[in-house]
């Protein structure tokens, strides 16, 4: 059957106790290493002063782990650049906030073909390679031009944008040939699937056809979405543990009465959090009798310090945040906390369970692990009411959630009254449905479908 190779570009650790603090990625490729024995290979997170391709590995837990260095500028340019200023705000149609700079895309190649020398000598006749995300979408490529014949997929954690968005990308005919390369190329949304199919048929003059696949540059690959999920079981027994209970008292004990609204999300101008800060406050000045009786628990995770886009949302928020409070808190009461530090799994597990609401309003994502996770934490007798984006991947799936336009004020005030006057029976039913598709399409689905889709395909033949 052949070993699996999973590529991304950090490597996490394929064994986790259920209360680590984890990101959904790390959860998947954790279950899928362990389930076919295979490799984790990516960048170490360090860089050097020379770059030698010399391997760090390590062996266990049913799985290994396989690292390289890369250099400062390879950071800067790779990661920094192209990874996070050029092809993170395209993709999440943020073209404002895009930066192209020669420099970004030579390293952007660059690292690319150092991940395919580095990671030649690892891999047998038989073997699997999924590649993982945006940073990764030339190593097919950079692959078969060393000789490599394995079948390769690759899955996009990330939206996939429009055609004419696409099209403003310098050198876009170029990043879509190479993924022509793969054998499987997945996303996690029927929106994504379609908009990729767009380009291909109208700016590439390609064609799509039944099954998914897809024929340009003399080239087919087969595609599909493949809709990332939970480790239910996993989330679940983290929900029902120690830590979760003791958070969900302590929450309980600070609402003294109150209902809490709940975000959790990584601090990203995608995230749409200044979006859900002016709609909160619409609520709040639309309902006065709401007024010290709920309040918005916001937790942000900083991130991507070094990219400026970064650091002005991240002022933006704080100068957001205080004039709210400033204007609506009393000396007991403030109407957003907001907290820019982690969580572990196992705490936010119990945070969730103690919130009326779960406000989950992204301006723009792939999929969204967090508006699942807030459904799986539930009390099945007594849930609260989830508040969903319409451009969450998660959407697609998540229909009994209330849906919403994050880009109106007005529209995502009129779901937070909602959900908070939402009788039990209603909740329960929703919330009945909802955790039906969180188990139904949990992450061992996703594992499974592209692994089995992956090893569908012919092996490809080098010209």
């Amino acid at each position: 059957m052949g070993r699996l190779i999973v590529v991304s570009n950090r490597v996490g650790q394929p064994q986790q106790t259920a209360g680590a603090s984890v990101g959904g990625l790390a959860m998947a490729l954790g279950a899928a290493l362990r389930e076919y024995n295979g490799v984790w290979f990516g960048w170490s997170g360090r860089t050097v002063e020379t770059f030698t391709g010399q391997l760090s590995v390590q062996r266990g837990q049913g799985a290994t782990v396989a690292t390289v260095d890369l250099e400062e500028q390879d950071r800067q340019e790779y990661y920094n650049g192209y990874a996070n200023r050029t092809l993170w705000p395209l993709f999440h149609y943020r073209i404002d906030l895009s930066a192209y700079e020669r420099s970004f895309n030579e390293g952007y190649a660059r690292v690319n073909a150092r991940f395919a020398q580095t990671l030649l000598p690892l891999l047998q006749p038989d073997d699997f390679v999924w590649v993982h995300d945006y940073h990764l979408i030339p190593l097919a490529r950079e692959l078969r031009r060393r000789g490599v014949t394995n079948r390769i997929g690759f899955f996009l954690h990330i939206p996939w944008p429009a055609r004419r968005l696409f099209a403003t990308l310098p050198f876009h005919r170029e990043l879509v040939e190479a993924m022509f390369d793969y054998d499987l190329v997945g996303f996690q949304s029927e929106d994504s699937l379609s908009a990729f199919h767009d380009y291909v048929a109208h700016d590439e003059a390609g064609k799509v056809q039944t099954g998914g696949r897809a024929v340009a540059f003399g080239r087919t690959v087969r595609t599909g979405a493949f809709p990332i999920g939970l480790d239910v079981d996993a989330f679940t027994e983290a929900a029902q543990g120690e830590a979760a209970a003791a958070w969900r008292d302590r929450m309980r004990v600070s609402l003294a009465g109150r209902r809490m609204i709940i975000g959790v999300d990584r601090l990203d101008y995608s995230k749409g959090l200044e979006e859900r800060f002016l709609a909160y406050e619409e609520y709040l000045a639309n309902t006065p009798e709401a007024l010290e009786q709920v309040f918005l628990l916001q937790i942000a995770t900083p991130s991507r310090d070094e990219v400026p886009a970064y650091q002005e949302i991240r002022a933006r928020l704080d100068g957001v945040t205080g004039r709210i409070n400033g204007a609506f808190a009393t000396p007991d009461w403030v109407p957003i906390r907001y907290v820019n530090r982690s969580y572990r799994r196992d705490e936010l597990a119990g945070i969730y369970g103690a919130a009326s609401l779960g406000l989950v309003t992204p301006l723009r994502d792939g999929m969204n692990l967090v508006a699942k996770e807030y459904v799986a934490a539930q009390r099945p007798d007594d849930p609260g009411v989830l508040i969903l984006s319409q451009f969450a991947g998660a959407a697609e799936q998540m229909r009994e959630a209330l849906i919403v336009n994050p880009f109106s004020r007005e529209d995502v005030s009129d779901a937070i009254k909602a959900g908070l006057a939402m009788p039990r029976p209603e909740r329960v039913r929703r919330w009945e449905a909802l955790m039906d598709g969180v188990r139904k399409h949990d992450i061992e689905a996703w594992r499974d479908a592209f692994v089995a889709a992956l090893r569908e395909q012919p092996a490809p033949q080098l010209v």
